[in-house]
C-alpha cells in the first residue's frame, strides 16, 4: 500500500472489493478509473459521516499504490498547509474531511496553490467532506472557484437490507461467514452506522477466532452481553 506523508497506513479493509457500492456505482466507478490513471481533473464527494468516504479515499491509493498520497485533514490539520508542498509529484493526492480546514486562511491558500499546481502536472485531486463545494463556507474565492470545477458526487447511506450486505461482504473479505439471520441480528441491537458495524464486525472476529466458533446468533447474543457486562 501507499506510503503517506506522515507515519500513517491505509486500513487493511479499505479496497474496493469490500465495498458495497449499491448507490454509489458511479462514484466507484469514475474513482476506480481514476486509480486506474485515467486522465481527469478527479472529483469531490460529499455526504454524511459514516458512509464510506474514507474507505472509497484509501481504496483509491491502495489500488494507486506510490503514484497516490492519503492525508486526513481531521488528524492532520495543526500540522499545518506546508505538509502539502511538493505533492504534485504524485498523480492523485487524496485529501479527507476537508470541510475540517475551510475557513482557515493558511490551509485555504495552501490547498489553492495545490490545487493549481496539480492542474499544471496533469494530476488529479480527490477531495471528500461532509458538504458539496457550493455548501462549504470557503473564505477564498478562487478556491471556491476551483473547488466547484471538479465533479461532485453525493455518497448515499445504505439502507437496512445493502447494510447487511455490507456487513456479508465486509465478512467474506476477512474470511468469515455471516449468516443473513445473524447479520440482521447485529444490525438490530448495535448503533446503525456502519462504522459501528465494521467495529463489532472486527471484534466479532477476533472472538470467534479464539473461541473457534462461527458467528450464530448465540455466539454473537453472548459476545454483546459480556460487552454490555464489562
Amino acid at each position: 500500500m501507499s506510503q503517506l506523508v506522515l507515519p500513517l497506513r491505509l486500513a487493511d479493509h479499505a479496497v474496493f472489493a469490500s465495498f458495497l457500492d449499491d448507490g454509489n456505482e458511479t462514484l466507484v466507478a469514475t474513482l476506480a478509473s481514476l486509480a486506474a490513471g485515467e486522465r481527469g481533473q478527479g472529483c469531490w464527494m460529499w455526504g454524511a459521516k459514516a458512509t464510506g468516504k474514507t474507505h472509497l479515499l484509501q481504496a483509491v491509493c491502495d489500488r494507486a499504490g506510490d503514484r497516490s498520497v492519503y492525508l486526513p485533514l481531521a488528524m492532520l490539520a495543526e500540522v499545518g498547509p506546508e505538509m502539502l508542498e511538493g505533492l504534485a509529484s504524485r498523480e492523485l493526492v487524496c485529501i479527507d474531511d476537508a470541510d475540517r480546514v475551510v475557513g482557515d486562511e493558511a490551509w485555504e491558500m495552501g490547498l489553492f496553490k495545490l490545487f493549481n499546481e496539480l492542474q499544471e502536472a496533469g494530476c488529479r485531486l480527490i477531495v471528500a467532506a461532509t458538504a458539496a463545494p457550493r455548501e462549504c463556507d470557503f473564505k477564498l474565492p478562487d478556491l471556491a472557484s476551483r473547488m466547484t470545477r471538479l465533479p461532485v458526487f453525493q455518497v448515499h447511506a445504505l439502507d437496512e437490507p445493502q447494510r447487511v450486505s455490507a456487513l456479508q461482504l465486509r465478512a467474506q473479505h476477512r474470511g468469515l461467514e455471516l449468516p443473513d439471520e445473524t447479520a440482521a441480528y447485529l444490525i438490530k441491537r448495535s448503533r446503525r452506522d456502519m462504522a459501528s458495524l465494521y467495529r463489532l464486525l472486527d471484534k466479532l472476529d477476533l472472538e470467534a477466532l479464539r473461541a473457534q466458533r462461527r458467528l450464530t446468533i448465540p455466539f454473537v447474543r453472548d459476545v454483546l452481553q459480556q460487552d454490555a457486562g464489562d
